[in-house]
C-alpha cells in the first residue's frame, strides 16, 4: 500500500469518528461528570470497539451480512435496546445531585469497566459496520499485505480514541463542569433524550 492510501484512510475515517453518535455523546457526559482520566478510559474502549468493526469488515463482515441479513437485523435491535437502556438510566437519575451520584459511579465502575462500556457502546451501534463494510473498504486495495491491516487498525484506534480524548479534555475543564453542575438535570435529560432518539432511529431504520 502507498502512503497516499493510508492518508486517505486516515482522513475518511477521522471524519466518521468525529461525527456525533452514541459513543461521542456518552464520552462527553462521562467527562463532564467524572473527569478527564475516566473519560480517557472510556475513549480507549471506544477506539477498541471501532477496531472490532474495522477488523470484522476487513475479514468479511459485509459478505456475512449479505448471506445472513437477519444477523444485521438482530444486531440492530440489540443495539437499539442497549441505547434505550442507557437513555432510561440518564433520564431517571437526571435530577439526582452530582456529588452523591459521582461517588456511587466511581465506586461501582473500575477503569476497565469504562473500557468495556466504550466497547459495548460502539458494538451496540451497527452504523460503524455499514461504514467499515462499504466506504472504508473501498480505500483498501485487494490483497493488501498483513502489515497494512495492522497499520489500518492502528489508524482506526488512534482516530476514534484520540477524538474522544480531545472531547474528554474539553468537557472536563472546570468551566465546562461548572456549567454542567448548574444545569445537570436539564443536560442529562437532553443527553438521555438524544440517546433515546438514536436508539429509536436505529430500531426503525
Amino acid at each position: 500500500m502507498t502512503l497516499a492510501a493510508f492518508v486517505a484512510i486516515y482522513f475518511v475515517h477521522l471524519a466518521a469518528a468525529m461525527s456525533p453518535g452514541p459513543a461521542v455523546l456518552l464520552g462527553v457526559r462521562t467527562s463532564l461528570r467524572e473527569g478527564f482520566v475516566r473519560g480517557t478510559w472510556l475513549a480507549v474502549g471506544i477506539g477498541l470497539g471501532a477496531c472490532v468493526w474495522a477488523a470484522a469488515a476487513m475479514f468479511g463482515l459485509a459478505i456475512l451480512f449479505k448471506i445472513a441479513p437477519a444477523l444485521l437485523t438482530t444486531l440492530k435491535f440489540a443495539g437499539a435496546a442497549y441505547l434505550l437502556y442507557l437513555a432510561f438510566k440518564m433520564w431517571r437519575h437526571a435530577a439526582e445531585p452530582m456529588t452523591t451520584e459521582l461517588d456511587e459511579v466511581v465506586s461501582a465502575r473500575s477503569n476497565l469497566g469504562l473500557v468495556w462500556q466504550g466497547i459495548a457502546t460502539q458494538l451496540a451501534n451497527p452504523k460503524p459496520a455499514v461504514f467499515f463494510g462499504t466506504i472504508f473498504l473501498t480505500f483498501i486495495p485487494p490483497h493488501a499485505p498483513v502489515w497494512a491491516y495492522a497499520v489500518i487498525l492502528g489508524i482506526v484506534f488512534f482516530n476514534d480514541a484520540g477524538w474522544n480524548v480531545v472531547m474528554a479534555r474539553i468537557f472536563s475543564l472546570a468551566r465546562s463542569r461548572a456549567i454542567y453542575i448548574g444545569l445537570k438535570t436539564h443536560i442529562d435529560r437532553v443527553f438521555g433524550g438524544l440517546l433515546g432518539l438514536l436508539g429509536l432511529k436505529l430500531a426503525l431504520t
